[in-house]
């Protein structure tokens, strides 16, 4: 099995995203969990280090055998993205860069270089590498820079018959096939065949919000909350265009970059759906985040629950605090599915409807992301969110102005 991988990571060159390493939260609404104490930082963050404790994979309590259980399970991503990637379906203008030697050096101040890259200082860690800040020798840019090793991927179990290495793949074939403004762009991809270790290299964002649930103190003035709501939407409709679920919308994975626009990062849990087909069984990312139809059964619609998570963190950023947010994970998903939203009387109308609107805990009631961004609020004085033509739209719309002129061009030389 670890040859078939590391075959498979030679074919692609991919590893995992910077993604400010969440691991994706394996708690379900089940009675098992219910019964469980778990800290708020649990419940905030799907960060969990105990690596052989927790099955992420797909639920498997089907009411009936395995034929019936193939007929009503869908497509994987990793077989979606498969096919996207064999047909070039790809919304980038130019690959990602691929490097396969891996050459490790020192500069003359003897900082560690990787390739061009000159090391400077740690950024982070998570579960499945580390994350530091390099900087070009060649362009003199900062990039993120994360780390991995192959075999601690394949040792590291995340399903009954998956390793980490299932997660790495699905998540550098996402990252591989986006590019937008408000999403955190993978630069290059260095992969050693004769190394156990991988890189990914990602451009450097500067800051990030995060919600500490500290109170008020952390709560963002109304005007900023509209321009980085914008920004998340902006990014969330470009990758529901797609066929791709983040799943794991928060606060923590929003990055602010120097001039304040929203890059959504982190898509460790991230899946691919076929067409309009975007019902899961996966693990949500983060308790807190997870709405009431991941609780409540077996399989639920991942852009609506985007859009949940979408809502929770706009009342992350206008009160400073969450929603639902209980002392145990039983009392956490028992107020996410049973309790209403209490909002400030005094806070603005349309704001409140806004926010309503995106935590109505039924998925077929709830605001849609083309909704929020019609929405009078989101739009205040800056207008409609204004529409960004991808790659993928502006190939098609080449194609049909070049088969238009040649068939008036067919058609001129015929008369």
């Amino acid at each position: 099995m670890f040859d078939k991988a590391l075959s498979y990571i030679k074919a692609i060159l991919c590893c995992n995203c910077f993604g400010f390493i969440n691991r994706r939260n394996p708690q379900r609404g089940t009675p098992a969990i219910y019964n469980s104490t778990l800290s708020q930082g649990l419940l905030l963050d799907s960060d969990f280090d105990d690596e052989d404790s927790f099955f992420n994979d797909e639920i498997t309590n089907y009411s009936s055998g395995e034929d019936n259980e193939e007929q009503i399970r869908p497509k994987r991503s990793e077989d979606i993205l498969d096919f996207r990637v064999e047909n070039g379906m790809i919304c980038r203008q130019f690959p990602v860069k691929e490097t396969h030697k891996v050459v490790r050096t020192e500069d003359e101040d003897g900082n560690k270089m990787i390739n061009e890259y000159v090391r400077e200082y740690k950024i982070g860690s998570g579960s499945y590498g580390k994350v530091a800040l390099y900087r070009s020798s060649v362009d003199g840019k900062h990039y993120a820079i994360k780390a991995f090793h192959k075999s601690h991927l394949m040792k590291l179990r995340v399903g009954p018959s998956e390793t980490a290495m299932t997660d790495v793949l699905r998540e550098v074939f996402i990252m591989k096939m986006l590019q937008h403004p408000n999403i955190v762009n993978l630069i290059e991809v260095i992969d050693d065949p004769e190394s156990d270790n991988f890189y990914m290299v990602l451009e450097y964002v500067e800051d990030k919000w995060v919600c500490e649930a500290s109170g008020r103190a952390c709560a963002l003035r109304e005007e900023t909350a509209r321009r980085y709501l914008r920004d998340i939407v902006c990014g969330l409709m470009y990758l529901h265009a797609h066929n791709i679920v983040h799943g794991d919308i928060k606060p923590d994975n929003l990055l602010i970059t120097r001039h304040g626009t929203v890059k959504i990062g982190d898509f460790s849990v991230s899946q691919a759906c076929e067409d309009d087909n975007d019902m899961l069984r996966r693990s949500p990312g983060t308790p807190v985040f997870t709405a009431p139809e991941c609780i409540l059964g077996v399989t639920y619609s991942g852009k609506a629950a985007d859009t949940w998570a979408v809502g929770v963190t706009l009342y992350c950023m206008i009160l400073g605090e969450y929603p639902f947010l209980g002392d145990t994970l039983q009392d956490t998903y028992d107020r996410i599915v049973n309790d209403p939203i209490v909002l400030p009387k005094n806070l603005n109308p349309r704001l409140k409807n806004l926010i309503e609107g995106l935590l109505s805990k039924d998925p077929k009631l709830r605001m849609t992301l083309a909704d929020v961004a019609a929405d009078s609020w989101v739009i205040g004085n800056d207008g409609p969110i204004p529409q960004y033509l991808c790659w993928c739209k502006r190939k098609n719309l080449l194609k049909e102005d070049n088969d238009e002129s040649n068939q008036h061009a067919s058609l001129t030389y015929t008369d």
